[in-house]
């Protein structure tokens, strides 16, 4: 008995130790944490190009070379693209604050006289209310200049942060390398240290490694294909700023059920209030072929049926995820997303019967 006591103690002391050591572990790598979730991501993306060198070279000298791959294929282009970026956001901010778009489309809005027809309907109805465009255009016109500003803020950030973001992209690859060569070893000592069994603890891995997939592999190229694709139009078009658009329609492509629609759809309205009639069918045509071809076309040959999460989950997960935690809040909410669903499909198989006799979860 006085030895179950003593026991007892021990472990109880052990687990208040465990428990201290966690938090302590903790605060030492969260100004890391950000840097190792992209690190293990990316070593997801690039793993079957490590796995290829490793046919041919040692695990030392592919992971290596796959490390000089991510910081061309990466890090190169995200600094061309924030010097672009740069640029063309500022001139968005300048014409938003000088309201050089908001006359054009007032101007534009104005030769409908459709304004003026609701006016007279409000007012045959006993609504005492003038409409003006101003009234209905200035949002779009503060819009513009949050946006414009934001995007050129965050540019001027990266540009004037140059050490620390090399610094930090090197933290990443080191991450990269070590989790090339012993990534596998690291997975077995989580399953070991789990106190879940070794099936949940794959479910678990298996379920955040498809989402991962389908966020920068599914998300991500299929965000970029519209977002060049969406540029060009509007290079195309004649319009100003395309690369900003392009970049706009990019992120707004992991969207699911709004994507890059938001942007298409207004610009085929815009052609059309010019009469420019065939313009806008083709602006339209354009937006359904592309939305659809990845949506159902390129994803699923990509991702296939290794994730499979409702739209507006997704949506809700992306939206709260930027929020919440910035741009990488695109990769984070999904994941989220994808921990509380696993944990609740084991909780259903496995426990749920211990909390609640008799109820079984149907799968649908």
């Amino acid at each position: 008995m006085e030895q179950s006591i003593s026991q007892r103690a021990v472990f109880i002391f052990f687990i208040a130790l465990f428990c201290i050591a966690i938090l302590l572990a903790g605060n030492l790598i969260a100004p890391f944490f950000a840097i190792i979730i992209l690190g293990v991501v990316s070593t997801g993306i690039f793993n079957s190009v490590f796995k290829f060198l490793s046919k041919k070279l040692t695990p030392k000298i592919a992971s290596i070379l796959t490390c000089v791959l991510i910081f061309f294929v990466v890090f190169i282009p995200v600094v061309f693209f924030v010097g672009v970026l740069s640029k063309e956001a500022f001139n968005l901010y300048v014409m938003a604050k000088d309201a050089v778009f908001s006359n054009q489309l007032k101007n534009l809005l104005e030769s409908t006289q459709v304004l003026e027809r609701f006016n007279e309907l409000l007012v045959r109805t006993g609504i005492e209310k003038v409409v003006t465009w101003d009234e209905l255009i200035s949002p779009i016109s503060e819009l513009g200049k949050i946006v414009g500003f934001s995007l050129f803020e965050q540019a001027r950030f990266f540009t004037s942060n140059v050490f620390n973001i090399v610094l930090y992209f090197c933290l990443m690859l080191i991450v990269v390398y070590y989790m090339l060569i012993d990534g596998d070893k690291f997975i077995k000592y989580v399953y070991d240290l789990s106190p879940l069994s070794d099936e949940h603890d794959e479910k678990l891995f298996e379920k955040f490694k498809g989402m991962a997939g389908a966020v920068l592999i599914g998300n991500g190229l299929g965000g970029l294909i519209q977002g060049v694709a969406g540029g060009a139009l509007f290079l195309f078009l004649g319009w100003n700023s395309p690369f900003l658009w392009g970049v706009i329609m990019g992120f707004l492509a992991f969207l699911p059920i709004l994507g890059i629609g938001i942007i298409l759809i207004p610009a085929a309205a815009i052609l059309m209030l010019k009469s420019k009639f065939a313009a806008s069918i083709f602006v339209l045509v354009f937006y359904a072929v592309l939305s659809w071809g990845i949506e159902y076309v390129f994803k699923p040959k990509v991702v296939g049926n290794r994730v499979k999460m409702h739209p507006l989950i997704v949506f809700f997960a992306i939206i709260g995820g930027l929020k919440a935690y910035g741009i990488l809040g695109i990769i984070y909410g999904p994941l989220i997303a994808t921990l509380f669903l696993t944990l609740a499909d084991i909780y259903f198989s496995s426990f749920q019967f211990m909390v609640e006799p008799g109820k079984v979860h149907k799968e649908k």
